[in-house]
């Protein structure tokens, strides 16, 4: 694997407790490397680097990580763990997981339906009301 451009996510001592978390979620994942700063690990075989960087800088919306999601059993699954021991559900597919990243759990379905614009305005006003996505509501809508 040689990502030449990977994020390095900051956090307050909890680097190694972070990478070991996504790692038990995502498949094809792995820690690489690890010191007491800086914890290297792929999640489904991408690289990310956690640094052990202190209390200076917190995570916030404006950065998120999306996972695309064939089925609901998919995004049970994610949505599942990501928010287990403190993660945050909010709106739209959008959760905190317990360490304050952001992520989105999207059925690869969406932009299919968003596309079609017999559809598209119904889909929107369905999952506007949702928290986690309900595939089968979406194709409902």
């Amino acid at each position: 694997m040689t990502n030449k451009i990977y994020p390095c996510l900051w956090f307050d001592g909890q680097a190694q407790a972070a990478a070991k978390f996504y790692c038990s979620i995502f498949p094809n994942s792995k820690i690489t490397a690890d010191n007491q700063m800086v914890v290297t690990f792929e999640l489904d075989g991408k690289k990310f680097m956690g640094l052990n960087g202190g209390p200076h800088f917190k995570f916030t919306e404006a950065i998120s990580f999306v996972v695309n999601c064939e089925t609901q059993e998919e995004i049970d699954h994610y949505w599942t763990k990501l928010t287990a021991d403190g993660g945050e559900e909010s709106n739209c597919g959008w959760l905190k997981d317990k360490y304050g990243i952001s992520w989105q759990i999207v059925p690869t379905v969406l932009p299919k339906l968003l596309s079609n614009p017999d559809k598209a305005q119904k889909v929107v006003e369905a999952y506007m009301k949702m928290k986690k996505f309900d595939i089968q509501t979406l194709e409902n809508a």
